[in-house]
């Protein structure tokens, strides 16, 4: 318990000092090839990150849609180019992609 409360205030502490959860793409983006398509604030094959989470914000079923996504694969959902599935990547670690994505919203 203590250790996801001190996790939490570091985490706040980053939002408020550089106003988003953070500048550069997690290592794990960089190791399942994510960053050849998206980029965090620009649209490249893929949607930006940043849009995809201000699409989503507030939506309650969101992070499942999205890991869904990220390890299955998805088609059509933000134009004609469809989205491989992550064949090597857990359900933590999409987990994890999820969630850094869901945390750049505005």
């Amino acid at each position: 318990m203590k250790t996801i409360f001190l996790s939490l205030v570091a985490l706040a502490s980053m939002v408020i000092s550089t106003g988003s959860i953070a500048a550069d793409m997690p290592d794990l983006a960089k190791k399942y090839g994510c960053t050849n398509c998206h980029k965090i604030d620009k649209k490249v094959m893929g949607p930006a990150w940043q849009d995809v989470a201000n699409k989503y914000k507030g939506d309650a079923g969101a992070a499942a849609r999205l890991n869904a996504a990220v390890m299955n694969g998805s088609k059509g959902a933000w134009g004609p180019i469809p989205m491989p599935a992550t064949k090597k990547i857990s359900e933590a670690e999409a987990g994890e992609l999820v969630t850094f994505i869901l945390g750049l919203a505005n």
